[in-house]
C-alpha cells in the first residue's frame, strides 16, 4: 500500500513521468484532499486533466479519521495523506514537504519523496534518471543544490558510471 501527496504527482505529471507509479508500486492511494489540491492547480490544465479521469492504477479514498497530533501549518492534503497511510498501516508514503515528512516519521510510517521514486526508477531501468533530473529542475520543483547533486552522484556510483 503506498499513499501519495500532491506534490510528487503534480512533478510526475508535469514531466509525463507518471506511469512510473503503477511500474514501481502496482498501485497508488490518494485521499481526497489530494485530489481537491490537484484539481484546483489552474496554472496546470494537464494537471486538472489528469485528475479528473484518473488512471485505473489510483485509488482515491476519504480519510476515516484525520490524526489530530499533526502540526497546523501542514497543507489539507498532507493532513490528509499521513493521516490515510497511518490508518491503512502502508508501506510506503511518498511526500516532499520536510515537516509533513518529518510528521510521516513521528507516525513511524515509511517516506520517501519525488527525487526517492525517480532514483528508484532510474537504478531500475524505467527511465534515464539525470534526464528526468533536468527536466524536474526546469519546473518549479524546489530541492537543494546539494541534495539533487547527491542523487546524481549516487545514482552514477550504482549504475558504475
Amino acid at each position: 500500500m503506498v499513499v501519495c501527496d500532491t506534490s510528487p504527482i503534480c512533478y510526475l505529471i508535469l514531466i509525463g513521468e507518471t506511469g512510473l507509479l503503477p511500474q514501481l508500486f502496482d498501485s497508488v492511494t490518494i485521499p481526497m484532499g489530494v485530489k481537491d489540491e490537484l484539481m484546483a492547480e489552474q496554472n496546470y490544465v494537464l494537471i486538472q486533466s489528469w485528475i479528473a479521469a484518473p488512471p485505473d492504477w489510483v485509488t482515491i479514498q476519504l480519510v476515516p479519521q484525520l490524526l489530530d497530533n499533526l502540526p497546523a501549518k501542514l497543507g489539507r492534503g498532507e493532513r490528509e495523506a499521513i493521516s490515510l497511510a497511518a490508518s491503512l498501516q502502508a508501506s510506503l508514503m511518498i511526500l516532499d514537504d520536510w515537516e509533513a515528512r518529518q510528521a510521516a516519521l513521528a507516525q513511524g510510517l515509511t517516506v520517501t519523496g519525488l527525487l526517492g521514486v525517480l532514483f528508484k526508477a532510474g537504478t531500475e531501468g524505467l527511465l534515464d534518471f539525470p534526464n528526468a533530473i533536468g527536466r524536474l529542475q526546469q519546473t518549479s520543483f524546489r530541492a537543494s543544490p546539494i541534495l539533487i547533486q547527491q542523487f546524481l552522484d549516487r545514482y552514477a556510483q550504482v549504475m558504475g558510471q
